[in-house]
């Protein structure tokens, strides 16, 4: 057990740019506790979307996405992290425990990591087709070495069946007025602190021209980047050897990682888990990437106008919401 307390106010700090990690719908489904030697990820039912995420998974890769995130913060800060998954049998909503050891210093790519983080945002616009895209699938693969989880690219001429699949994802919950509720609660409600804001929506035009999305309430502003026409953005997929707890936590902080390294290449990014949430949607996706694993996540990655202002921060809670301090 690491016996060097660090200051409550670097972690804090630390808490802040890890919880700038995207989660399903914005709902922030973490929660952290501080103790004297380490820091405490647990999730948060409250925080759950059961009709988009009846099992749950979704919120955990939330939470594996905010849990990569700390680390990247905290190695940019000059601190080494060593991280025990799920701790306690007895509780599933304690996902991990963080413990923490000084590092000599942090290399430039830890520091670039850690400025992707705050640089980074959801586009649901369309995209321009992203160049050398094959690069930054080996760099993900080359950096992990977890064989519970995998990165593969949809190849071009299956994206027609990829399109197909998010159509009729939309099509099977047409009818579902719990689904439909809980997206306009989370894209609705007056809330500053989470939710999707209205600016992070596109119009009914500007979703016709992307083929692989989840349908939102369209928002009503002038249609953007009509030049580019039809959506060109090539799709990572995310997998895990199996459903456990365990590989879709590894998952959610590989998606941190593909997300953070796209943003330093210069790309522009979309996560998408509509189709991966229902069985039937799965299974295809697993089929267009010819593996055994199970897909868990997707990515839109393209190219957004380079003249093109970066979209507004999406809002998220206070950190006194999410975070208690338990040193003596």
């Amino acid at each position: 057990m690491p016996t060097t307390q660090i200051r409550s106010e670097l972690i804090v700090d630390a808490l802040q740019v890890a919880c700038r990690a995207p989660s399903l719908h914005n709902t922030q489904p973490w929660r952290w506790v501080l103790t004297d030697h380490t820091v405490e990820l647990f999730a948060d039912p409250s925080r759950h979307a059961p009709s988009a995420d009846s099992s749950g998974r979704q919120a955990v890769i939330s939470c594996g996405a905010a849990l990569h995130h700390f680390r990247v913060a905290m190695a940019a800060a000059g601190w080494h992290t060593t991280v025990r998954r799920f701790p306690d049998p007895e509780d599933p909503l304690h996902l991990a425990t963080v413990e923490f050891s000084p590092s000599p210093s942090a290399s430039e790519d830890q520091r670039r990591l850690a400025d992707a983080i705050m640089a980074r945002r959801t586009d649901r616009l369309p995209l321009s087709e992203p160049p050398d895209v094959e690069n930054l699938l080996s760099r993900l693969t080359a950096d992990h070495h977890d064989d519970a989880v995998s990165f593969h690219l949809v190849a071009e001429e299956l994206r027609s069946a990829l399109a197909e699949a998010s159509y009729l994802t939309d099509t099977a919950r047409l009818f579902d007025s719990g689904y439909h509720n809980e997206l306009y609660w989370w894209t609705e409600q007056l809330s500053s602190d989470d939710g999707i804001p209205p600016s992070a929506l596109i119009s009914a035009p500007e979703s016709d021209r992307v083929d692989v999305g989840r349908t939102f309430p369209v928002s009503t502003q002038p249609e953007r980047r009509s030049e580019i026409g039809e959506d060109r953005s090539r799709i990572l997929v995310i997998s895990t050897v199996d459903d456990s707890p365990e590989s879709v936590l590894r998952c959610g902080e590989a998606l941190s990682s593909a997300l953070l390294e796209a943003t330093i290449a210069g790309y522009a990014t979309c996560t998408l888990t509509h189709i991966t949430e229902l069985p039937s949607g799965r299974e295809v996706v697993a089929a267009l990437i010819d593996g055994e694993a199970i897909p868990q996540a997707l990515i839109r990655v393209g190219m957004a106008p380079a003249l093109e202002g970066a979209p507004p921060p999406t809002p998220r809670r206070h950190i006194r919401e999410v975070i208690e301090i338990r040193r003596e």
